[in-house]
């Protein structure tokens, strides 16, 4: 998952375009929030608990899909 950026120095180019140009490819290459998901370990109690119930509320809509999905079948109607 390793990320080269590339940037090679144009004709009469100065440095600092050389490098604002580096600086434009990385963040649209998202290399800084890659790493930064890779290695950052704490999370903060309200985000932990933030992600928690995102996490359950996308599991009940599955859960909720599934049994329309089911009920709609003749063979399980009552």
């Amino acid at each position: 998952m390793a990320t080269n950026v590339l940037v090679k120095s144009r004709r009469n180019e100065h440095p600092e375009r050389l490098i604002r140009r580096f600086i434009k490819k990385c963040k649209k290459e998202k290399v800084v929030e890659k790493y930064r998901e890779r290695t950052e370990h704490y999370e903060k109690p309200s985000v932990k608990r933030r992600k928690k119930r995102e996490r359950a509320k996308r599991m009940r809509e599955i859960e909720q899909r599934k049994r329309e999905k089911y009920a709609k079948r003749s063979k399980y109607k009552k």
